[in-house]
């Protein structure tokens, strides 16, 4: 069966014999896109798994022309998300390794760090700072804040790239945010 006749079948009757087709054609690309992203095998298994477990509801909800293309940027997206989950607020090297990983850091230089983080947010102009919570701590995509915000979607492109530069800046006057 085509790709176009498996997926078909799992919109009209979730046919667990068309998934299981599926499973054995695009694992492989699945499986070696988490790799990719996530450089971590067990993380890539879970999240493979986790994958093709939500597979069938979102064939049966998106008009899908060409599934292969369609399978790539699903688990591409998948990936992006668990990243961004799994970090707390930026990258991190960008602020010197706040983290939610377990560190030698004492309880309370974990805490004024956050202080001073909530300091240099309250700093930004109004719009970056909004941009900032919205995409960093509530994990909302850029679309979402531009609908939210009522603003060009590049534009919240560029106040969260400009407040995240501009927050690297601020933080690293403090002597607890400078780079080693």
């Amino acid at each position: 069966m085509s790709d176009a006749e498996l997926t078909q079948a799992l919109k009209l009757q979730q046919d667990k014999a068309a998934l299981s087709v599926i499973y054995e054609r695009y694992s492989h690309l699945v499986l070696g896109t988490c790799l990719k992203y996530l450089k971590d095998e067990a993380e890539a298994q879970d999240l493979t798994s986790k994958i093709f477990e939500e597979l069938v509801p979102k064939i049966v909800r998106h008009e899908i022309s060409y599934f292969k293309a369609w399978l790539y940027q699903l688990v591409k997206n998948e990936c992006l998300m668990h990243l961004r989950k799994n970090q707390y607020l930026f990258v991190r090297n960008d602020f010197a390794g706040i983290t939610t990983e377990a560190s030698t850091e004492d309880k309370h230089a974990k805490e004024r760090k956050m202080e001073l983080l909530e300091e240099a947010i309250e700093q930004l102009n109004q719009e970056q700072a909004d941009s900032i919570r919205l995409f960093y701590l509530e994990n909302k995509s850029y679309a979402e804040i531009s609908l939210e915000l009522k603003l060009d979607l590049n534009k919240v492109k560029s106040y969260i790239q400009n407040g995240k530069r501009n927050l690297k800046n601020l933080l690293l006057q403090h002597e607890e945010f400078e780079q080693k």
